[in-house]
């Protein structure tokens, strides 16, 4: 401020509006001889000139500055956060959500996404975290260019990923489990949602065919399969938990060729190890071959390694294969292992009366994981790994018994305290997002879905079968249509020697086009032997015939000419 500054008030020598807004005061600059009044204006935390304190009193100069020591010092007992002015920022950011990712992010007619090269984007954004804050209307632009540069997956020609569309009774939810901000831990601190969690983890264990069990949401498919191995290990090896490797043999996992590359990564985290993680033969759908995992069983022991845990896969990532869950069973019961079925995105056709055979002898594994944010909509993330365990060895596994969340002299039952359970501390609430909506449908409304997808899928593969140049993988057993696009250029030349090159070349060129167009999006990806193909994905139930047709229109539109 030019000059060392005595503050002259212990109190702020004036106040304007009675929400705290905006506080006065005064102070003398010795070395200039001035009065200096400061605004300090509470609803950006900032220091603010205003033109009228020339109005309040006469001034020689005035001059503003950051927060000062007086200004730390005199307002503890007053409210940091104004929350009028942060209601009404919510109130407007919600109406840019609502228009921007709500309403334009499932128009036929808006971009997918609006593609920028990372350099552009980051300008464009203004990335940069600065040491004071912004204006209410600078925040509102961030919004809502976060909202116009993000990927709109809701829109209803993103077929990218193993979740897409939107359920509003699931997003209304989400927005209150985000509002809400507690953790699912303690009865304590959420006594709705420990009791909502154990009837929608209830339901979805019918669903499977346990009467009874145990079960506990995860953050994603990942995690709920690492559950699975972990508990796995701890009913073979029990003594794991307190002397860890030390007291355990060599270890071995067995999974199929085209399972999820989460085993491989539990296998890494729990120190078991990928080369004891044995690969399982598939056919050509992409299933298990149930002959050669008795095969590699043998094998393992032959090497020396115990065989403890055998992950099945109903609904594979690519091509969306089942497993064949009953002789799987078979095995693990003549051979005392544990029985996980990952059925992160093929658990929804547990739904349907028309689909549900698909996971024929579910009912015999020892653990499921499945994942609602996938083809059920819940939005991300909503995992949960289902057990048929009554024993409670899922806090057996896990507990570490800490006195300051778990005590044991509480005035209510501590069964309902779960988190112990969990091998985290804080949890977020995923529960209410699935509950909410399955009460607004209800489980008729959600085998519709199921359903319509499975129809989708087969009127997608009829109308590509009519069309040159689309060649599938294989027929679908779910809603994964995996094909090549041939070319024009490339059609009748299958014997050239580098035909398998520049086929692997077409689907990224593709992918390249229709994002920067920002007409759809799809993914692409080898397999095994197979070069870069095409890995449509139809589950919105936003979905139509025509959005359908579109697709594969926009494929020869943005691939003849290659």
């Amino acid at each position: 401020m030019g000059g060392e500054c005595t503050f002259q008030s212990s109190q702020p020598v004036n106040r304007y509006l009675q929400c705290h807004e905006l506080v006065l005061y005064k102070y003398r600059n010795h070395a200039k001889n001035l009065l200096v009044i400061v605004i300090i204006d509470f609803r950006i935390r900032l220091p603010r000139l205003y033109s009228t304190l020339s109005a309040l009193t006469s001034l020689d100069c005035v001059t503003t500055t950051g927060p000062s020591q007086p200004y730390g010092q005199q307002h503890l007992n007053e409210p940091l956060l104004d929350h009028r002015e942060g209601q009404l920022f919510l109130t407007e950011a919600f109406k840019v959500i609502l228009e921007e990712v709500l309403c334009k992010g499932i128009d036929v007619n808006e971009k997918v996404c609006e593609w920028r090269e990372p350099e552009e984007l980051a300008t464009l954004l203004d990335l940069e975290l600065r040491e004071y804050g912004e204006q209410q209307h600078q925040l509102l632009q961030r919004v809502r260019d976060v909202a116009k540069y993000s990927v709109k997956t809701n829109h209803p020609r993103f077929f990218n990923q193993l979740f897409a569309g939107v359920d509003y009774h699931a997003l209304t939810g989400r927005f209150l489990t985000e509002a809400l901000n507690t953790s699912q831990y303690t009865y304590e601190v959420a006594p709705v949602f420990v009791l909502m969690e154990d009837e929608v983890l209830s339901k979805l264990r019918s669903l499977v065919g346990w009467a009874q069990g145990d079960g506990i949401f995860c953050p994603g498919g990942t995690m709920s399969n690492m559950y699975a191995m972990n508990l796995a290990r701890y009913r073979a090896f029990p003594e794991v938990k307190l002397k860890g490797q030390w007291a355990l043999p060599r270890l071995a996992v067995f999974t199929s060729q085209e399972s999820h590359y989460s085993v491989m990564k539990a296998a890494a985290f729990q120190g078991i190890g990928t080369e004891n993680v044995f690969k399982v033969n598939v056919d050509d759908r992409g299933c298990m071959i149930t002959d050669d995992l008795s095969e590699k069983i043998e094998l393992a022991k032959s090497q020396g390694a115990v065989p403890f845990l055998v992950h099945a896969t109903s609904g594979t990532t690519v091509q969306g294969a089942f497993d064949p869950l009953e002789p799987i069973a078979d095995i693990c019961d003549r051979q005392g292992l544990w029985m996980h079925v990952d059925a992160a995105w093929g658990g929804s056709v547990l739904f349907s009366k028309e689909h549900r055979h698909l996971m024929r002898g579910v009912e015999r594994a020892d653990s499921v994981t499945w994942n609602p944010h996938k083809m059920m909509l819940t939005g991300l993330q909503c995992s949960a790994v289902l057990l048929k365990d009554t024993t409670d060895l899922l806090k057996r596994c896990h507990s570490a018994d800490a006195t300051y969340l778990f005590q044991q002299d509480k005035f209510y039952d501590m069964s309902l305290d779960t988190g112990d359970k969990s091998i985290q501390c804080g949890r977020k609430v995923d529960c209410l997002k699935l509950w909410l909506m399955w009460k607004a449908v209800g489980s008729q409304g959600l085998e519709e879905r199921v359903d319509r997808a499975f129809a989708h899928t087969r009127y997608l593969v009829e109308e590509m079968m009519k069309r040159e140049g689309f060649q599938l993988i294989g027929k679908p057993e779910f809603v994964n249509v995996c094909f090549w696009f041939i070319p024009p250029s490339l059609r009748g030349k299958e014997n050239s020697p580098d035909y398998q090159d520049r086929l692997s070349k077409v689907a990224p060129v593709i992918k390249e086009r229709m994002i920067k167009q920002g007409t759809m999006m799809v993914g692409y990806q080898p397999l095994g032997g197979r070069v870069n193909f095409f890995r449509m994905i139809v589950i919105s139930p936003q979905l139509s015939y025509q959005d359908m047709t579109f697709f594969l229109d926009e494929i020869e539109r943005l691939g003849n000419n290659l």
